[in-house]
């Protein structure tokens, strides 16, 4: 749709095949040449950091970044923090970090966090950041922490930004039938594969929201904010939490080497 809309798009994916893949058939379908790809993978920061120098170097303007990238799949990275906490938080806050910058110089520019309702059950402590919670739920419970998460980082980001003109939202697009439900476990596929099937957006009707966000006029008083498919709504209570939000943000600046 941002194609469609003739914008300059970088898909910043792990997989180059289906990176490429994916940027051909949307220069296909929009008409718009001006769609790339360029290897991000979340879970290195060392990747981050590569992707973030080189954009820089390529790229003169940014108006517009998604947070987009999501796993559900628990596991450790190679800078030994969880997959989930790593690939939906601690990446996405370093690459919005070393663009930040890009951001500002292009102001009014717009920081879009694809969260969830499952922040919900997100239980952040300052002092495990980072580490794989216990118990036999373990990945599920990663997974929403990461989703508070995104939540505290959108409302932290949005009043550290205030009067530069950069302005920042946090998402729920849905329960969407996409693959991040590929890693579930054997047992529980049989009950969420069908139900996604029946009851589930597709990706086009998950993107609304996200669309939303990205290109609607009259939104920066809203920044900080939580959105779903009804507009603005309040988080959970922990998603509201000003000091928490602020012990993550000081929290994954000391995790990731800011």
């Amino acid at each position: 749709e941002l194609a469609r809309c003739g914008a300059r798009v970088i898909l910043a994916t792990r997989s180059a095949r289906r990176g490429e893949a994916a940027a051909s058939r949307i220069r296909r379908e929009s008409g718009n040449n001006e769609v790339v790809f360029m290897h991000l993978d979340l879970a290195s920061l060392r990747s981050v950091r590569a992707f973030a120098s080189a954009f820089l170097r390529q790229e003169p303007q940014l108006h517009l970044l998604i947070n987009n990238a999501g796993v559900s799949v628990g596991g450790t990275t190679e800078d030994g923090f969880s997959l989930p906490f790593q690939v939906n938080h601690l990446g996405h806050f370093l690459l919005t970090q070393l663009l930040l910058e890009r951001l500002r110089s292009c102001a009014p520019s717009r920081v879009v966090i694809v969260a969830s309702s499952a922040h919900c059950a997100g239980r952040l402590r300052p002092e495990s950041l980072g580490r794989p919670p216990s118990g036999l739920f373990s990945a599920f419970q990663d997974y929403c922490d990461s989703k508070l998460a995104n939540v505290l980082h959108a409302r932290e980001l949005a009043t550290r930004e205030q009067g530069t003109q950069v302005t920042c939202y946090a998402v729920h697009p849905g329960f969407v039938n996409t693959s991040l439900f590929r890693h579930a476990p054997l047992w529980l596929k049989p009950l969420l594969l069908p139900l996604a099937w029946l009851l589930f957006l597709d990706a086009s009707e998950g993107a609304q929201v996200v669309l939303g966000c990205a290109t609607q006029d009259g939104l920066e008083p809203l920044s900080g904010r939580y959105f779903t498919d009804c507009g603005p709504r309040l988080p959970w209570p922990a998603g509201r939490d000003d000091r928490l939000a602020r012990a993550l943000w000081e929290g994954s600046e000391r995790l990731v080497g800011l």
